[in-house]
């Protein structure tokens, strides 16, 4: 199935819920790239067992597939003093959803409970600040589905992935504030900065 090893397809059938993938990915260290920057495909994160958000969203849309759902990612933009994250969005009973790979305390898994992926996006808008407080969220796309790149054979190869977040930069993104909104945000406070300061993975 999808080329992949029965070792590996048995891994992913076991993650037949996105309430498992998420455990699965919150159990995986954090990829720090030591060594430069890496797009690991879904296999070599499950032979390495770590991953960032690029590399866990991917690995979490392929999840989805051998279950039976769409393979989805999506894109979330930051300022230019923050960085863009990633993550696999999933709709249960008509409600949209997100598996999330972070280190941070704050841009996790989303319960299905949102009617539309700018409601989705929103969810993550106030939680997500630089080290100053500031709110840094300014754009998404819309869902990605990665079955475009199976000729590239991104499920089963060990090799790097990088077309898939070259994609998601290039691909149209929504802006989510004007100018004016921009101007006039709030500075998050001093216990909202703490709290987003909380890591699950030490450097």
């Amino acid at each position: 199935m999808f080329n992949i090893s029965k070792e590996k397809l048995k891994i992913l059938k076991s993650l037949n819920t996105p309430k498992k993938i998420q455990d699965f990915l919150d159990a995986m260290p954090m990829n720090f790239e030591k060594d430069g920057e890496t797009f690991l495909s879904p296999l070599s994160v499950l032979e390495k067992k770590v991953c960032h958000c690029t590399e866990g969203a991917v690995l979490a849309a392929l999840a989805l597939r051998v279950n039976g759902q769409p393979p989805l990612v999506l894109d979330l933009t930051a300022t230019r003093d923050d960085f863009d994250h990633v993550i696999a969005p999933f709709r249960k009973y008509g409600k949209w959803g997100a598996i999330s790979k972070t280190n941070h305390s704050v841009l996790r898994y989303r319960e299905p409970v949102y009617s539309s992926i700018h409601e989705l996006v929103m969810s993550y808008f106030h939680e997500y600040t630089d080290p100053k407080g500031r709110k840094t969220l300014r754009s998404y796309s819309q869902p990605v589905n990665l079955k475009m790149f199976d000729k590239f054979d991104w499920m089963a190869t060990k090799e790097e992935i990088d077309y898939i977040p070259e994609y998601l930069v290039k691909v149209k993104h929504f802006q989510i504030l004007n100018r004016n909104q921009i101007r006039n945000l709030r500075i998050a406070d001093k216990i909202e900065i703490a709290v987003s300061n909380i890591q699950d993975w030490k450097r």
